[in-house]
């Protein structure tokens, strides 16, 4: 039986939980259909909130796990939908110190590495089908130069060796928990109840194209 990643992160930035793993733990050990043809198996890891050490253990997990797909989700705090990520960049940029104190400026994620990586998940398909389910979603032309475009980087380099077996890779953003948003006034929020089943019918969508849509999902600015 083949097996699919779904990573989350461990709190950051003062917050008690992390909604990316509040949600993401909950998946441990299901199995989804794949497409008709066999079963996959669920297999979730808590990533830190470290740069470098959060791309260890997610080439750790890779290893280990030998997944068809990897899909890491990570807190969004002030977004408003479910956000599939369409880029990550080649740079470490932090506002905020990491878990372990660090706070590059300006630094690239792999030294020489292509200046960016699009996502390896049908990122439109996704939109179309979450919003025809009733869910906000969207394209998110950036993900920040945090830990969670390091690790979306650093997902995508992976998959571009020639011994990666993944065929599938990306990142999604999700808001905060009620919990947590009404400890910022005005940001929005989903609950665990609603976030878990966002994240399981996005995986079968992923599981199930192999082409993705082409529509409309640009930015102005």
């Amino acid at each position: 039986m083949r097996q699919v990643l779904i990573t989350g992160f461990e709190p950051f930035g003062g917050e008690r939980v992390n909604p990316s793993w509040e949600v993401v733990k909950q998946l441990a050990g299901r199995e989804v259909n794949n497409n008709g043809l066999s079963d996959v198996k669920l297999v979730v890891r808590q990533l830190p909130c470290v740069f470098g050490k959060a791309i260890e253990a997610l080439n750790q997990a890779i290893d280990e796990i030998d997944p068809m797909m990897v899909i890491c989700v990570g807190q969004a705090g002030g977004r408003v939908d479910f956000s599939i990520e369409r880029v990550a960049i080649n740079v470490d940029d932090a506002r905020i110190a990491d878990n372990a104190g660090q706070q590059p400026v300006d630094q690239p994620i792999v030294a020489q590495g292509p200046a960016a990586y699009f996502s390896k998940l049908p990122i439109k398909a996704l939109v179309n089908g979450l919003r025809e389910a009733g869910i906000p979603a969207s394209v998110s032309q950036t993900a920040g130069t945090y830990v969670c475009n390091h690790v979306m980087y650093g997902l995508l380099h992976r998959m571009q060796q020639g011994n990666s077996r993944v065929e599938k890779g990306g990142f999604i953003h999700i808001p905060y928990l009620p919990e947590q948003a009404a400890l910022h006034p005005g940001s929005a929020s989903m609950s665990v109840a609603t976030l878990l089943e966002v994240l399981e019918l996005t995986i079968f969508i992923a599981l199930h194209t192999e082409k993705d849509l082409t529509i409309a999902e640009g930015a102005t600015h």
